[in-house]
């Protein structure tokens, strides 16, 4: 017997003895004509052959780190590469039930919506000023007997001023969406 014995080579390099049958059957190892297995010139085809993870791991090292700068290796890059599709994906499905939408247009939609709303209460006044004084003139007048005159343009100011400072009140509020 020229070289070693699957049990001996296991003891050598570190290996279980299934690891050993393992590389001999994937072509790692190299192997005399007996059989036997030569240490040297195997212990140089699996460091070339195996992947550098591997040979840590089996030797009981976590594998997450390879190389002489400590980068990560295949193996974390692979799982965060999993994570980060399974995040898409699942954003994907969100957008499609309607349960997640664009930041930006839903902050376009959100301004466009309180402008609208600005809108119709700076205009407010104009439409009602006429309106409310006949009506506060008829109530007086019903309650008191007493004819009274209410300017439509004073009301209107009155209501504009009233209006503004309740439009300027609310500009300080500020949304915030995360």
């Amino acid at each position: 017997m020229k070289g070693m014995s699957e049990r001996e080579y296991a003891a050598h390099s570190g290996l279980s003895r299934g690891g050993v049958q393992k590389a001999r059957k994937n072509g790692r190892l190299v192997v005399y004509e007996d059989g036997s297995i030569n240490a040297a010139a195997s212990d140089l085809r699996r460091a070339e052959m195996t992947d550098p993870d591997q040979q840590r791991r089996s030797l009981g090292g976590d594998g997450l780190t390879s190389g002489a700068g400590e980068t990560a290796s295949y193996l974390k890059a692979r799982t965060l590469l999993t994570v980060y599709a399974a995040q898409d994906k699942q954003i994907a499905v969100q957008k499609k039930k309607g349960t997640l939408v664009d930041r930006a247009r839903a902050e376009t939609l959100v301004f466009r919506l309180a402008r609208q709303e600005r809108d119709v209460w700076v205009t407010w006044p104009g439409r009602v000023a006429a309106l409310m004084a006949a009506q506060i003139m008829a109530e007086v007048e019903r309650q008191s007997g007493a004819s009274v005159t209410i300017e439509t343009a004073i009301l209107q100011r009155v209501l504009e001023t009233h209006v503004r400072d309740q439009l300027d009140a609310l500009a300080d509020l500020r949304i915030s969406l995360g």
